[in-house]
């Protein structure tokens, strides 16, 4: 009987990591895709969609208690030597991506950081970043990159790893003095064995930097 042990708790180990994979597919995978979203919200055209034809898409939501003229500041400053993406400071300087105009993510409106242009870059570390490709003053800002995954640079024809991506966020009025912010990422990529990368490594790492950067500009624009 003892012989059998073994097999039987490998077993059960087996089943119980399947369960948790199928859990995590059915149920885990949609939450963390579209954590705060409405299905509509979820689901309908945001500006920028147009620009990287989605393998991958994440849909991210946050109500805040301001009109979206007083959110709009804090999305026109963020990035790299500028305002932050307010999330976890500490981790952007352990990557070497921390540098921001105020030590850490603002925690004010910089005045001036309030100019941005179609076509400007909002770099991400040292090494660029994605291109303003949307700017509609309190409604829409859409980021735009074609990166190289291999060196996090901005892609060539012949690179073989690359990854096609938009960042968009969208400001919805709810009421004269609220507004939803809405953030989506889209993203296509070669080649397709990437796809293996987004559920173990991406969805989970991205979800925490983003749901902690829409609670944070909740907060600092309703102070």
């Amino acid at each position: 009987m003892r012989t059998h042990e073994p097999i039987g708790w490998g077993r059960a180990l087996g089943a119980a990591l399947s369960a948790a994979l199928l859990l995590y597919v059915v149920a885990g995978r949609p939450w963390l895709r579209t954590w705060g979203t409405s299905h509509r919200e979820a689901t309908k055209p945001l500006p920028g969609d147009e620009l990287v034809p989605a393998r991958w898409q994440t849909t991210r939501a946050v109500a805040i208690n301001v009109p979206a003229a007083q959110v709009w500041p804090w999305l026109i400053q963020m990035g790299y030597e500028r305002g932050g993406w307010y999330a976890y400071d500490w981790l952007e300087r352990r990557i070497g991506a921390g540098t921001f105009a105020e030590g850490g993510s603002a925690k004010r409106v910089i005045p001036q950081l309030q100019s941005l242009a179609l076509g400007d870059t909002v770099a991400l570390s040292p090494a660029g970043g994605p291109r303003v490709a949307v700017l509609q003053p309190e409604r829409a800002l859409v980021l735009h990159y074609r990166m190289n995954l291999l060196t996090s640079g901005e892609a060539l024809p012949t690179d073989r790893a690359v990854m096609d991506w938009s960042w968009a966020f969208a400001l919805d009025a709810t009421g004269a003095t609220s507004c939803r912010l809405l953030a989506r990422v889209r993203a296509d990529y070669r080649p397709r064995w990437l796809v293996v990368l987004f559920p173990t490594l991406l969805e989970p790492i991205h979800f925490l930097m983003e749901t902690k950067m829409l609670r944070t500009i909740a907060r600092q624009a309703s102070r």
